[in-house]
């Protein structure tokens, strides 16, 4: 027959197991989200759709891309925030994201939109597998046609 010692013994490494099991998950939890999500807003300005992309952590803001060829949407703006995993692709007010990594945000998002691949990623920002460095405020056209840089699939 065990002795009420070891009872006493295991209750206390179960307990002290599971305190330390949830300090550590919130712990990750909090390092994981805490720069927030790619905040990208879908809409339109002079009969053109726009996305203006930001990322407050990153001090990203207002980096608008315009696709002044493309046609226009209904039901805008809408602003999706790429903070949850989940399968891709999936569609976007207009596009579709291909790739979405939220497991350490600001992650990476890979968006089709008007037949250009856009990449966001923390260091960088790509279009048609071309690094930009980012830049706040700054507005970037492009045509309804890929360019002859972009990847195939």
């Amino acid at each position: 027959m065990k002795s009420p010692a070891f009872w006493k013994q295991a209750l206390i490494v179960f307990l002290a197991t599971l305190i330390g099991y949830a300090v550590v998950f919130h712990w990750i939890e909090h390092r994981r989200r805490t720069n927030g999500p790619w905040q990208v807003t879908f809409t339109e300005v002079a009969g053109a759709p726009i996305i203006v992309v930001n990322q407050p952590a990153l001090r990203l803001t207002n980096i608008t891309v315009v696709f002044p060829d493309a046609p226009t949407q209904t039901n805008l703006p809408r602003t999706v925030a790429f903070e949850h995993g989940r399968p891709a692709p999936f569609d976007l007010p207009f596009g579709k994201c291909i790739f979405a990594d939220a497991i350490f945000l600001p992650g990476t998002a890979t968006c089709e939109i008007f037949g250009h691949e856009i990449q966001l990623l923390p260091r960088t920002l790509t279009i048609d597998g071309a690094e930009r460095p980012w830049r706040s405020g700054e507005k970037i056209f492009l045509t309804n046609t890929a360019s002859a840089t972009m990847r195939s699939h």
